[in-house]
């Protein structure tokens, strides 16, 4: 299903913004519930408002929504003094994890973005109205999106929501990177300690717990049988909030304690995964793979720095790092035909999250010209998804056996959730650690463990609590 709006020509306008006004970072504009969100540390994008909308299921999912975004932004009129990714036309995008999902796939296109990236910041406003876009009309839009008359108010108020709910992004001193991996320097957020829910239920999902790990079992037995050689179950649970769900607290939240983090807001899904998918800028992808997982609390009592307990006991443990070298490989080769040259990690690094330590790859790729173009990101992730990270391998065994025992339609859950641009750039990650709000109390919160010959139906199940955790956390529920 298209938008009724395809058939005609999109018109944009993109402004530079002064990046120091808004010390607060992209997530200072996180004040609606509704808010459009992919933000990383201070930087990223977000989208209010919506001027056209693209929704599909079934196999074909990814190749028709490129279809769709090709056809919309090849006669767009784009007035562009910035030209950087994440300008010009820009869609903000979630797919269901599985092809058999009755979950709609979509692409939203906003009426208003605003970007910040290395320095610079940006408004672009988005129409198929024939009516004059200016620079003034752009930034009397973005007011009327944060409810305010002014500029400066807007901003200024935006901030003060920000600071009132204690979550504030300034960096200290503490690391909160990468042990070994390319964010080795980035800082802690300092945050305030949660106010909690009151009245916060949580109730059994598709499966109980004793199901679940019924299930796990199942998964291994069938692994030793030699059906496959890994497999990656999830499971749900619903949380329900009678004082109301507030959306953009919780992105507010994740984006200040989970920095390392891309969080996510599309439609009703939230969360802040640490897995990229994706990241298409010109000619260069690159993906962040994740599989292996110990909780942080685990290293209470521990003899030896808590970084010393990872390396020791995830980098150490053949399970984990067999878990590891299959996401990285069917990453790899999936990703190979598309690519002229590509390099990863010879050994994976250790992840630091506020919540669990993570086995963590990065791979680059140049991409070559595939029948005389370099591919989209759609066309890329219609060919990485799903990966052994999150679904296993050999992939249709594994898609099938997850069927039979997850017992749930995972959604949007595991899916690819990120933007495009119409210059081909784009950052796709896969939506984990995160939620869908059902209804204005209502939200049910999803996380998977990667099933292996050694897995134990106990410890993955303790894995799962770790994983909803951030979920948790920012709902206000103590886990």
């Amino acid at each position: 299903m298209t938008s009724a709006f395809s058939t005609r020509i999109i018109r944009t306008l993109t402004v530079p913004l002064d990046a120091e006004s808004f010390p607060g970072g992209l997530p200072s504009f996180l004040v609606r519930d509704d808010v459009l969100c992919w933000s990383r540390r201070e930087a990223g994008l977000v989208g209010f408002g919506e001027v056209a909308r693209f929704t599909a299921t079934g196999p074909e999912r990814f190749l028709e929504a490129d279809i769709w975004w090709r056809h919309l932004v090849l006669e767009a009129q784009t007035e562009d003094t910035v030209e950087w990714p994440g300008t010009g036309p820009v869609a903000f995008g979630s797919f269901a994890f599985s092809k058999a999902s009755a979950h709609e796939s979509r692409l939203i296109v906003p009426e208003i973005v605003v970007g910040l990236r290395d320095g610079k910041a940006w408004l672009t406003q988005l129409t198929f109205d024939d009516v004059d876009l200016t620079e003034a009309g752009a930034r009397a839009a973005l007011d009327r999106w944060l409810g305010s008359s002014a500029g400066a108010g807007a901003l200024a108020g935006a901030l003060a929501g920000s600071a009132a709910d204690g979550t504030t992004s300034e960096p200290s001193l503490a690391g909160n990177g990468t042990a070994g991996g390319p964010a080795a320097e980035a800082g802690r957020a300092v945050v305030r300690p949660l106010p909690l829910a009151a009245g916060a239920t949580l109730h059994t999902g598709s499966l109980s717990e004793e199901a679940w790990m019924a299930a796990v079992a199942a998964g291994v037995e069938e692994i030793r049988a030699g059906a496959l050689e890994k497999l990656v179950l999830a499971r749900d649970i619903v949380a329900t909030l009678p004082t109301g769900v507030n959306a953009a607290q919780v992105l507010r939240e994740l984006a200040a304690r989970y920095r390392e983090c891309w969080t996510y807001g599309v439609d009703g899904l939230v969360g802040a995964t640490p897995e990229m998918l994706i990241q298409v800028e010109g000619r260069t992808a690159q993906a962040r793979v994740l599989a292996g997982t110990l909780d942080r609390r685990d290293a209470d009592g521990m003899a030896g720095s808590p970084l010393e307990f990872a390396e020791r006991v995830l980098a150490g443990s053949e399970k984990q790092r067999h878990e590891h070298d299959i996401a990285i490989q069917s990453l790899t080769t999936q990703l190979a035909p598309f690519s002229e040259a590509m390099n990863a990690h010879s050994e994976p690094f250790i992840l630091e999250l506020p919540n669990v330590w993570h086995l963590a790859s990065d791979v680059k790729a140049e991409l070559t010209e595939v029948e005389g173009h370099v591919p989209t990101c759609l066309a890329l992730i219609n060919a990485l998804h799903p990966t052994a990270a999150v679904c296993g391998t050999p992939t249709t065994v594994a898609g099938a056996l997850i069927r039979k025992l997850e017992h749930l339609d995972r959604g949007p859950y595991a899916g690819p959730v990120g933007w495009l641009d119409a210059a081909g750039n784009g950052e796709w990650g896969i939506a984990l650690r995160g939620a869908v709000i059902e209804s204005a109390e209502t939200v049910r919160l999803y996380a998977g463990c990667g099933v292996v010959e050694g897995s134990v139906p106990e410890a993955e199940l303790a894995e799962t609590w770790a994983k909803f955790r951030p979920m948790l956390e920012s709902l206000g529920i103590n886990s």
